[in-house]
């Protein structure tokens, strides 16, 4: 359990920081199910991004370094409450397919942060 954990936090961490920059940097071109970035306020990309760039960085460099490793059960429950007002926003719109998208990597960022908090806690410095 202790390792399949480190890699879902490796893979969300990965996943929310490019997810973070693609909303920092906004590329044309996106593909069809990502088109839906456009139609987002130049605000809500900045918060969003910098949001999910602290929140996957948070995902790991605390557990990594082992200094405050608490904040990485932290940085999960902050994304999973970011996808929830996430799916909501898409629901809104009749995007189920990015909706069930969300919903997973809320479970996802649910399990990280219940592993890391309460069945395998990483010990501080």
């Amino acid at each position: 359990m202790h390792r399949a954990t480190w890699i879902l936090q490796i893979v969300l961490a990965v996943w929310f920081v490019v997810i973070g920059a693609l909303h920092l940097t906004l590329p044309p071109g996106l593909p069809e199910p990502m088109s839906w970035m456009h139609d987002l306020p130049t605000a809500v990309h900045w918060v969003s991004g910098l949001v999910e760039i602290a929140g996957g960085l948070g995902l790991l460099l605390p557990s990594l370094t082992r200094i405050r490793p608490l904040l990485t059960p932290l940085a999960a429950s902050g994304l999973a409450v970011l996808m929830l007002s996430a799916t909501v926003w898409h629901l809104g719109r009749g995007e189920a397919r990015s909706a069930v998208t969300n919903l997973v990597l809320v479970v996802l960022l649910a399990t990280v942060a219940y592993v890391r908090s309460r069945i395998h806690p990483i010990p501080a410095r």
